[in-house]
């Protein structure tokens, strides 16, 4: 059994009902494995081959998959790079860089190299976005545009009460679909497919549980590329107003939209982050 399943039996599960959505993928994508420093890294690479590269990062308890309803519009202008983050329910490898140090960004350092990127645009969600903000911060020449849908370690994280509801709910019946609808803000009827695979991979996965470091102000002073910020103002897992304003104040190409009835998960923003990365 390895550390971030909670069995074997369960690992297999997860990652059968993965390939099945890889097979089922909206358009042509090659399959990569890029070695790094932390074992080998998953990429899903669509789009053009001589188009701008556009690296997708996705959250935590995550894998490419989240991707599949925005890939094609994406893939269209740039060619994609869906990255599969080390650590979590994909198919790289099981390691977990310490978030308070660099050496998440010497792992991407390694993912870029390896795909023969130099410099890219990134879009993230969640632990993706802060990944990318991340990465952002410590290599601001290999960043050209950053789109972040409710990024972590900007506003401030409330996560004690969501382990706790994921941990004891689900030995109640249907408890554990209670707390993925109270924690990503999903809809039991229009979010139904997000929320069965929500549901399927915390019954077997064990998520990461520190906080994410949070970025100082003179770091997001520090951008200078143009940034993107979309959060949910009901969002349980960030302060997304404090995250909205943070943003605003402190990175001076910035663009902040607040979606006021949105939870953790942010959908819908194809078309909008489309226009951003080609502006």
């Amino acid at each position: 059994m390895t550390m971030i399943y909670k069995s074997e039996a369960g690992e297999r599960e997860l990652r059968d009902h993965y390939r099945q959505v890889l097979d089922a993928w909206p358009l042509p994508a090659e399959h990569v494995r890029v070695p790094t420093r932390e074992g080998e890294t998953f990429v899903l690479v669509s789009g053009p081959q001589d188009a701008p590269p556009l690296v997708l990062l996705h959250g935590s308890g995550a894998n490419t998959s989240m991707w599949r309803g925005d890939v094609a519009t994406w893939s269209q202008h740039f060619r994609t790079y869906a990255v599969d983050l080390v650590g979590e329910p994909g198919l790289s490898a099981p390691s977990r860089p310490a978030l308070d140090s660099d050496a998440v960004s010497l792992w991407l350092d390694d993912v870029l190299e390896g795909l023969g990127i130099t410099d890219a645009a990134f879009v993230g969600t969640s632990l993706g976005g802060w990944t990318a903000l991340d990465y952002a911060v410590r290599r601001p020449e290999r960043v050209t545009r950053l789109a972040l849908m409710c990024p972590g370690g900007v506003g401030r994280q409330k996560v004690g009460w969501i382990f706790k509801a994921l941990l004891t709910r689900p030995f109640r019946r249907g408890g554990l679909r209670e707390s993925a609808m109270a924690v990503a803000g999903l809809d039991a009827e229009k979010d139904r497919q997000a929320l069965d695979a929500v549901v399927l991979t915390f019954t077997h996965f064990n998520p990461r549980r520190e906080k994410l470091p949070v970025f100082s102000d003179d770091a997001l002073r520090g951008l200078t590329m143009p940034v993107l910020v979309i959060v949910g103002g009901n969002d349980a897992m960030f302060d997304s107003h404090q995250t909205a304003r943070r943003v605003r104040e402190c990175v001076s190409r910035s663009t902040v939209k607040l979606l006021p009835e949105v939870g953790h998960a942010v959908f819908g923003q194809a078309e909008p982050i489309a226009e951003f990365l080609r502006a």
